[in-house]
């Protein structure tokens, strides 16, 4: 009750100072009832963070990632849109605005490989998902940048801009080009008449109709 006073012309009596004003020991500094530790303890062994998955696959996990990983989201326009916008923030810079390669780094860092190679076309929706988990070769993992859900969205873009650069028969019909005299099946017209000067847009395109078709 002495420390209610209306007037403060003095300090009021504090109840148990020592807890007020105890030393202060940083997180990073050894902690003094435990010498040789610090006073950040760690997490207990098999615990992780609310709301957090664990990715469970390491780096050299590849072949069995692909194999059991499957793409949970559906081809939609707002997770295309999704993947798109992830891919414009994080991806492009290394592969691209096309996924060729070309990115804004280059030549200044090394030429990532394109994403439309027969080899890139054919691994499934697991491997691309890992290899954007845990990186592979000279591209880093991104897992802290990128959360699951936008990694998969960003494999459902990266499929529509590989349709994109190989579009189908019927993905040109509707376009409104048609194959140069003497191309193989698949090739478009020209890049402008096709699209790749915004490939993008057509990628969306393509997956609308291709799940369309489904």
């Amino acid at each position: 009750m002495s420390g209610c006073t209306r007037q403060k012309e003095s300090t009021a009596v504090e109840y148990m100072p020592d807890m007020a004003y105890g030393p202060r020991v940083a997180a990073q500094h050894e902690d003094p009832m435990r010498p040789g530790e610090s006073v950040m303890r760690p997490p207990v062994p098999g615990t992780v963070p609310r709301d957090y998955t664990p990715y469970r696959y390491a780096q050299a996990d590849s072949l069995l990632a692909q194999a059991e990983l499957v793409n949970p989201l559906p081809r939609t326009a707002a997770v295309m849109e999704r993947g798109q916008k992830v891919y414009s923030n994080t991806c492009i810079v290394c592969h691209g605005p096309q996924g060729d390669g070309q990115g804004f780094i280059v030549p200044l860092y090394p030429m990532p490989p394109t994403l439309h190679s027969a080899k890139v076309r054919g691994w499934p929706d697991g491997r691309i998902f890992h290899v954007i988990s845990r990186g592979q070769n000279l591209m880093p993992s991104y897992a802290t940048q990128i959360v699951p859900e936008d990694r998969w969205a960003v494999v459902h873009f990266v499929r529509a801009l590989q349709r994109s650069h190989a579009p189908a028969a019927a993905d040109t019909v509707r376009a409104g080009t048609t194959p140069a005299a003497g191309a193989p099946p698949g090739t478009p017209a020209s890049p402008d008449t096709a699209g790749r000067a915004d490939a993008g847009s057509l990628a969306g395109d393509a997956l609308t109709r291709a799940e369309a078709s489904r």
